[in-house]
């Protein structure tokens, strides 16, 4: 039986499964069929310790296993000047579980029509769980619950998504009191379902309907991770047996797509922009650099650097992420 523990160590995931560790890492967007890419570091913090940790280097199964089983560790796990650090030069702050808890609420509200659907919140920054099975209102069933898309912006260790541990203390949120936007789709499959195929094929709904994207590689992984873990526990929960390595391989797939590492500010793979040869020009003539439209006038639809790619499970289509977003005039 797996044990909550703010600090996935990436050994663990290793010993379940290579392949299982290599979905967990790569990005869809870079890869292709014939090459696996992985996600990046995308941050210095990690260059003192050599080669295959600089900032545009891939994080690589050797890297964070065995001897370097602790490289990458949950923020409130890091030393406070790292902390310090990361909040300064790239705005990382994480938000508490109740604040999370509040602001979900809030969406769950105006979903439901009510109020305290899944917890009631207390005046001491905590929350008291609602025991009864999740009742419905009139036009809705649980089935479009789970299908109901949610997305966590610049998400971090995903504490929005999932509330394994209350991302400021470190502490571990048992089973029956989490509060993430999954987490409440997988309470919802698990009230609603007696079969372990009946679940997995709902919980793979519910998956399919979460998104988040993040700037920097490890907490990308840590957020990747995470969900997995939820995954895990959920399912253990259920059936008081861990599921199959098939299941979680299509769970980890899911996750690769859905969470995903981007500058959000200009939805490409973080610094992909540049100066870039000009289209036009001659056979044998220098090369012309332009800059990025898009860097230069602030339209996110003009960058010249690589477009994420994500999946539309429903019409089993890919697109880019920017194409959801409306062109100003």
């Amino acid at each position: 039986m797996w044990h909550i523990e703010t600090d996935i160590l990436e050994d663990n995931i290793l010993d379940i499964s290579p392949d299982l560790f290599d979905a967990l890492l790569k990005d869809q967007t870079m890869s292709t069929v014939d090459r696996q890419c992985n996600i990046f570091w995308a941050t210095p913090d990690y260059e003192c310790l050599g080669k295959g940790y600089e900032y545009k280097s891939p994080i690589l199964p050797e890297l964070i296993t065995e001897k370097n089983g602790r490289v990458i560790m949950p923020r409130v796990l890091k030393r406070r000047d790292l902390q310090r650090d990361r909040s300064r030069e790239k705005a990382e702050v994480f938000t508490p579980s109740w604040i999370c808890n509040t602001q979900s609420n809030l969406v769950d509200s105006a979903w439901f029509g009510r109020e305290d659907v899944f917890n009631h919140e207390n005046d001491d920054h905590t929350w008291t769980t609602n025991p009864e099975k999740i009742v419905f209102p009139k036009g809705k069933t649980w089935h479009d619950y789970v299908r109901n898309t949610r997305l966590e912006i610049t998400c971090g260790e995903a504490p929005y998504l999932v509330s394994r541990y209350d991302t400021t203390t470190g502490l571990p949120i048992a089973l029956e009191n989490r509060i993430g936007l999954l987490d409440r789709k997988l309470r919802i499959v698990s009230e609603n379902t007696e079969t372990s195929g009946e679940w997995l094929k709902w919980a793979q709904v519910a998956f399919q309907n979460i998104y988040g994207y993040e700037w920097q590689g490890d907490n990308l992984l840590i957020a990747r991770e995470n969900l997995l873990m939820t995954f895990i526990e959920y399912y253990q929960a259920k059936f008081n047996k861990a599921p199959l390595l098939k299941s979680l391989l299509h769970i980890a797939h899911i996750i690769s797509w859905n969470l995903w590492q981007m500058d959000g500010l200009k939805c490409v793979i973080p610094d992909s922009c540049g100066l870039k040869p000009s289209k036009q020009q001659l056979l044998f003539d220098e090369p012309e650099m332009t800059p990025c439209e898009g860097c230069k006038t602030g339209n996110m639809h003009r960058h010249n650097g690589i477009y994420c790619r994500i999946k539309d499970w429903q019409k089993n289509e890919t697109l880019t992420f920017v194409s959801l977003l409306k062109e100003k005039e």
